[in-house]
């Protein structure tokens, strides 16, 4: 059932105080968060996301997950600059300065001796690892080869087993390493940057 919301026009948008934003139903403060961003209405815009953020289901899921950095595996490529070569499987890519991008799940990161590792790849010995073998393994080999030469690679980290969201602000400045014939991956903790939005 469709909701009846004020919806200002230009010129009056610029007159609420935060009071008043604060007065509105989530409903009502999405409306009028959504007519400040096409109005280029940046100080309102601005309260609403501050009220919405205070409040526990202030923000649709889509937009809470932005907020936190959370976006889609491709999106989250694009973001620095790196086209994927198929936006199902592929976990990795290269810039075009030919830095390696590379996504490692969350999940996969061993803690020991006040380090931070990951498995990139390794062969599938005895069935022990048949995703090395897919085109997305292949691909994975590809770039850890490429990573290696050149001493390092970037990463991102994926959150969720299933529905892959990746933290696009926190960019991991990877080591890469060959322990016989696997790679992985080592760094230490950063904190998140800012990235720009891609049209």
């Amino acid at each position: 059932m469709k909701q009846n919301v004020r919806v200002l026009p230009r010129g009056r948008i610029a007159r609420w105080t935060k009071e008043q934003i604060a007065s509105l139903g989530t409903p009502e403060l999405r409306a009028l968060l959504a007519n400040a961003e096409r109005l280029n209405e940046t100080e309102v815009a601005t309260l609403c996301r501050e009220i919405l953020d205070a409040r526990p289901h202030g923000h649709a899921p889509a937009r809470r997950a932005a907020v936190r950095g959370l976006v889609s595996r491709g999106k989250a490529f694009a973001l620095h600059g790196v086209s994927v070569r198929n936006r199902v499987w592929s976990r990795g890519g290269v810039r075009a300065d030919g830095a390696v991008l590379l996504a490692l799940r969350a999940e996969d990161i061993e803690h020991a001796g006040g380090g931070t590792t990951c498995l990139l790849w390794a062969p599938n010995v005895a069935d022990a690892h048949p995703w090395s073998d897919t085109p997305a393994g292949q691909e994975r080999l590809e770039h850890c080869r490429m990573a290696l030469e050149r001493g390092a690679a970037e990463g991102l980290l994926i959150y969720g087993a299933k529905a892959d969201r990746v933290d696009a602000r926190t960019l991991l400045k990877l080591r890469i390493e060959k322990r016989d014939e696997a790679y992985w991956a080592s760094w230490t903790p950063q904190k998140p940057i800012i990235v720009r939005e891609v049209g």
